[in-house]
């Protein structure tokens, strides 16, 4: 089953079932890129889309009330449903052949794309947006060059982005040009032209918004430390702790404490830096969740994993291995909190975190806890056990580590030849240095990029980490020892299945409707809901009561709004119906010990910065699931059902999840037509990993 995500919308889905027998591996590879490519068109998609939506409004507004409806909704953070309101401005503008509105859809598009993240289709709408003639070209013209000015500044392109951020001031309104002043300023900042940004600082007239006017007295430091002026930016950044500005006074003085922390660091005192942080990471828990447009029109892009990163930092080059963990704890907390933002129920045990103690007395004598923070300019590990905790730190940057994540899965995508060479070489280069005893279970804790990595598909000593270990994941070790904790010893041998569900001929799912019959013979006691039966409200209703739950199904991640991705079930009333992540949020899941998405690419999602992968993983989670499996990318047919069929066997006879898992995996691993990691590694268990069933 391949699902395409055309321009982040996640029902834009290639037109290729779940893979069928088992066939050579680079063909299925092949088969699945191409069917990842069939749409391109992604301005026609989100038109049609657009044409969808304003035909199913009650209220039907004008092209232009839909644009400033999307603004409004991006400047809330609500991303989903901005890209919404300006398809439907696009709808419209394409509908009544206008240029101008034309170019402000385009514009808002290129805005929201580059608020969530998704900087090439944030370039892409803008560089579309200039190609349409406006009434008033200052409102395009100036906005899209800013957009492109601003991507670039996050893609580490300075010199590119003061030329855009320049463009972009010269077709300004003199309302907005205040903003791309700020912004240029930030780009020279960090171009190193500081002669320059001082001469553009001092020419900005101050705002009269409190809220600017603390961006602008945070950029004054951030200048003053490029300088080489610590003292002064010390002096500077100690005043703005104590400033108040309104209500989000805490938010700015949090900011300010991270600014001590930084500007004692290039003085030289790791003491005093040190103290600073942890001024910074006390406030962060009284800080209001929620997205701060202001802080992107002002060029300074802040997100509080910055902090919780000087933290790690910080107190890893002090030694303090325990404060160095603990925060990196914190920090996988407030991720989930801050890409939420009050839009969806989270429970207060989904962002709980104990201390290293706490969680070290959780845990058996072979059972090893691997967690990783990414840190710009290397990789800090720790290898937790129930009587110690070990700091190693990898000479990996942030930026390397990503290429290394994705040149891995493009080949076990790919089904290359050249997989196991490199299995070997990155598993020597992140797993080697760790000394992990031979045979203990691992809990692998990701960060970043390392999310997207199938742990159990590297390789030491010539052998594959599934073959010589049980492995599983979790966003925490504190929600993985939670949900170990809290689940009883033993679920109920219940099981209810969804398999195949029926929504049209294309989505034709006939080998997860074989893989459920075969599960499902595994526990007598089972309800099975197939084809046109197995529907979201269906699901619901069973969400609540049974212990096991498995779902073979097509599922979507949305790449722009996390809360929205979605597993399509049956349709109702003659419509399709979609169980998307924030409606998982709000069912009662704390009697579901396992959830089972056998369905492409479930375990994806968009990754904060610095940290979680959000969307079905979190959600199910934090509803009350106790142990989760997904996958990583589009999965095989005739693999998934041998490893399922296995993994349950195993499950059935009373066997903890975790070897259940690895069962599963080395069933598949072991038919020579499947070895391929292609084949055997997409699923991931995440969560409790000494699941068991049975009466």
């Amino acid at each position: 089953m391949v699902a395409t995500a055309l321009l982040g919308m996640p029902w834009a889905t290639a037109q290729t079932p779940r893979q069928q027998p088992a066939r050579d591996a680079e063909a299925i590879a092949a088969q699945q890129e191409k069917a990842r490519l069939a749409d391109t068109d992604t301005i026609l998609a989100l038109s049609n889309d657009g044409a969808v939506l304003y035909a199913n409004d009650n209220i039907k507004l004008s092209g232009y009330q839909y644009c400033s409806q999307a603004v409004a909704l991006a400047d809330k953070g609500e991303f989903r449903q901005s890209v919404r309101a300006a398809s439907k401005a696009l709808h419209l503008a394409q509908a009544t052949n206008n240029p101008d509105l034309q170019a402000m859809a385009n514009r808002d598009l290129a805005i929201v794309y580059s608020y969530s993240g998704q900087l090439d289709k944030a370039e892409e709408f803008a560089r579309e947006s200039l190609r349409y003639e406006s009434r008033d070209p200052k409102l395009v013209v100036g906005p899209a060059h800013k957009v492109i000015g601003d991507v670039q500044t996050r893609r580490g392109s300075y010199s590119a982005a003061v030329g855009s951020y320049e463009t972009a001031l010269a077709n300004s309104s003199e309302r907005y040009a205040p903003l791309v002043q700020s912004s240029l300023v930030n780009a020279l900042i960090e171009s190193g032209d500081t002669a320059r940004a001082r001469q553009l600082f001092d020419q900005l007239t101050p705002p009269a918004d409190p809220q600017l006017a603390a961006q602008v007295e945070r950029t004054r430091a951030r200048l003053l430390l490029a300088e080489k002026k610590p003292d002064e930016a010390v002096a500077l950044y100690r005043q703005l702790t104590t400033r108040p500005v309104g209500t989000d006074s805490g938010y700015y003085q949090l900011w300010a404490w991270d600014g001590v922390a930084r500007a004692e660091q290039a003085r030289g005192d790791k003491a005093a830096a040190s103290v600073a942080v942890g001024k910074a990471l006390a406030s962060v828990d009284g800080v209001r969740s929620k997205f701060r447009s202001e802080e992107f029109k002002m060029g300074l892009f802040s997100d509080l994993q910055q902090v919780f990163e000087r933290g790690v930092n910080i107190y890893s080059d002090v030694g303090d291995t325990r404060a160095a963990f603990e925060v990196s704890e914190r920090s996988r907390s407030r991720a989930l909190l801050d890409a939420v933002r009050g839009r969806a129920r989270v429970s207060d045990e989904a962002t709980a975190t104990a201390d290293l103690p706490t969680l070290q007395r959780a845990l058996k004598p072979d059972e090893r806890v691997v967690e990783f923070h990414s840190l710009r300019d290397r990789l800090q590990v720790w290898v937790v056990g129930p009587n110690e905790i070990k700091s190693f730190s990898v000479a990996v940057t942030r930026d390397e580590l990503n290429e290394l994540v994705d040149g891995f899965r493009n080949q076990v995508l790919r089904a290359r030849r050249n997989t196991v060479v490199n299995a070997e070489k990155l598993g020597t280069a992140l797993l080697a240095p760790l000394n992990l005893p031979p045979g203990v279970r691992l809990i692998f804790v990701p960060h970043g990029p390392l999310h997207y990595l199938p742990f159990q598909a590297l390789r030491l000593n010539n052998q594959y980490v599934i073959e010589t270990h049980p492995v599983s994941v979790a966003p925490s070790m504190s929600i993985a020892v939670q949900l170990a904790q809290s689940t009883p010893p033993r679920v109920d041998a219940q099981l209810t299945a969804f398999g195949n569900p029926r929504i049209d001929d294309q989505h034709e799912l006939p080998g997860a409707a074989a893989e459920v019959k075969v599960i499902a013979a595994a526990f007598p006691r089972n309800n099975v809901y197939m084809g046109s039966a197995a529907t979201k409200t269906q699901f619901r209703e069973a969400a609540g009561r049974s212990p096991l739950i498995h779902v073979a199904a097509h599922a979507e991640a949305d790449q722009i709004d996390p809360l929205y991705s979605r597993i399509l079930l049956a349709n109702e009333g003659g419509k399709q119906n979609f169980l998307e992540a924030h409606e998982i949020l709000d069912l009662p899941l704390q009697r579901s010990a396992l959830v089972t998405l056998s369905a492409c690419e479930s375990g994806l999602g968009r990754v904060a910065t610095g940290d979680e992968v959000l969307g079905f993983t979190r959600s199910f989670l934090s509803a009350g699931t106790s142990s989760l499996i997904s996958s990583l990318w589009s999965v095989s047919d005739d693999a998934t059902e041998v490893l399922m069929t296995a993994l349950y066997a195993e499950l059935a006879k009373g066997r903890d999840i975790q070897h259940a898992m690895q069962a599963g995996q080395l069933a598949v691993l072991k038919n020579p037509s499947m070895s391929h990691p292609f084949f055997w590694a997409p699923f991931n268990l995440i969560g409790n990993w000494r699941l068991t069933v049975g009466s």
